[in-house]
């Protein structure tokens, strides 16, 4: 079964127009990573799957609308909109706003839509708690400590005193502590293990000022795969949810599958002579006569522009290395031993052809990046098709 949601929906004319590039979502796929992250948590762990910045490209409302379906605990989003966008399209499931809220107006949509934020302000928490209070409800929150990350939350000496006062404004239930892994994709984990202590600490402090939140939160999805130490009452997995991996380098110990899928189309064929230069800068001549595809995507389309001269597309099903610097919306690959390439021919850039296939941390490593960037590059702006 397939289905298509895209902003051409709002213009007929559009949907007329056949498009040369195409990302497709295989929701089917989505369920078995999440399958995979059960198999490998066991039993009496709560699953917040993380669907923020469109998930990962993948589209936050199928994506989201998927999860529920299959029984997820919550959602995890950065900002309140992505929140409330899903609240208008009847998910009804606990929504966590990781980056949190700022103003009056943010905390009276947050306890209107019943949505959860993750606090890091004494004076966010104060605002969220008297509209609480004026609304007549109670909000859950998630507070947010810094372990390490240097970046969003409490630093450890302000625990105490932080979560004390959390604690007296009426209105708010404390749900859980959070904090992040900075360092669980590399291959030695000493700083993961300074993290987790400090987290356990916090856990402890809030234990000691009577306090139980039922679903404090630390792994991400490089912890769930690497460190159970750092399993709490609840995880949040992300990347391996869309089948891709911490870092190109990581090891998974269970089977993902790949969500996403983009390819375009060959738009010509042209033999070229020796010493014949390749787009912008001439980074690269031919050697000898070689046969070129030029190709419908670029870096405008999501591809990584450091994949020049380094990459690989799939034509015929066979790798093809790309030549050249990558184009805003043209790739040039050498096609030279490929037989029977024509403009019109599919050309892969992610996924599967014949034997062959090129993976987001195949793109991530030639680019010298990680899969969660080529994810959202080549998932924004793009028409998607969503199958299952």
């Amino acid at each position: 079964m397939s289905l298509s949601i895209s902003h051409d929906a709002l213009n007929p004319i559009n949907t007329m127009i056949d498009k040369p590039n195409i990302v497709t979502v295989d929701l089917a796929a989505l369920v078995h990573n999440l399958a995979q992250v059960r198999a490998l948590i066991g039993q009496g762990i709560k699953i917040m799957g993380i669907v923020k910045s469109d998930a990962y490209g993948h589209g936050l409302l199928p994506v989201s609308q998927i999860l529920e379906r299959n029984g997820i605990d919550c959602l995890g989003v950065a900002y309140l909109h992505e929140a409330l966008e899903m609240r208008d399209e009847g998910i009804r499931l606990p929504i966590v706003i990781l980056c949190g809220i700022q103003t009056k107006e943010e905390a009276r949509e947050v306890v209107d839509k019943d949505l959860t934020p993750v606090l890091f302000e004494m004076a966010v928490a104060e605002t969220l708690a008297r509209e609480s209070e004026k609304q007549g409800k109670r909000t859950r929150i998630h507070v947010k400590v810094d372990t390490g990350m240097g970046r969003l939350g409490i630093s450890q000496g302000e625990i105490m005193p932080f979560i004390s006062k959390i604690a007296a404004l009426r209105g708010l239930d404390l749900e859980a502590l959070t904090s992040h892994l900075s360092s669980a994709d590399g291959c030695i984990g000493d700083f993961t293990e300074c993290q987790t202590e400090s987290f356990k600490k916090a856990v402890e402090t809030a234990r000691s000022l009577g306090l139980r939140p039922p679903s404090n939160n630390l792994a991400n999805s490089a912890g769930i795969m690497g460190h159970q130490q750092t399993y709490f009452d609840m995880l949040r997995p992300g990347i391996m949810l869309y089948g891709g991996l911490p870092s190109p380098e990581f090891k998974s110990p269970v089977a993902l599958k790949a969500a996403m899928h983009f390819k375009g189309r060959v738009l010509q064929v042209r033999e070229l002579p020796d010493r014949t230069p390749i787009s912008y800068g001439r980074t690269y001549y031919t050697e000898g006569q070689r046969r070129m595809a030029v190709l419908s995507a670029g870096y405008g389309d999501g591809l990584p522009r450091s994949m020049s001269n380094r990459g690989n597309v799939l034509i015929k099903g066979k790798k093809a290395p790309i030549v050249g610097r990558i184009c805003m919306n043209l790739t040039i690959c050498d096609i030279t031993g490929i037989r029977d390439v024509r403009p019109g021919d599919e050309a892969i850039f992610l996924g599967s052809q014949g034997d062959e296939t090129i993976t987001a941390d195949d793109l991530a490593r030639w680019a010298g990046t990680i899969s969660y960037e080529v994810l959202c590059s080549i998932g924004r702006g793009h028409r998607k098709e969503y199958i299952q």
